[in-house]
């Protein structure tokens, strides 16, 4: 296990820290899966930016978490990745007693 994964294991202890953590980890999928697509298919934030009409700074500002993007932005860079969007609600885990 990495020094960071001991670390956040040991500060999802704290119950207010794991609320904030839970609260942004959506924030933080969308990051992640922007960037490892794109640097999977070898795309530029340059090249992702002529394919979807979004500029590469917008890009670059979703990226590092400035942003927040809307659906339609998020359709746009899928369709730019060749994927599509899908959103869905699921249950919140019960809390063990």
């Amino acid at each position: 296990m990495s020094d960071f994964q001991e670390y956040l294991n040991e500060q999802l202890k704290n119950p207010a820290f794991r609320a904030e953590w839970e609260a942004l980890e959506p924030e933080y999928q969308i990051k992640r899966m922007l960037i490892e697509e794109r640097t999977r298919k070898q795309l530029t934030q340059k090249q992702l930016a002529e394919l979807t009409g979004i500029t590469q700074a917008d890009i670059s500002r979703l990226e590092n978490g400035t942003a927040n993007p809307s659906i339609r932005t998020l359709q746009r860079l899928a369709a730019g990745l060749g994927m599509m969007v899908k959103v869905e609600f699921v249950p919140l885990p019960v809390a063990k007693e």
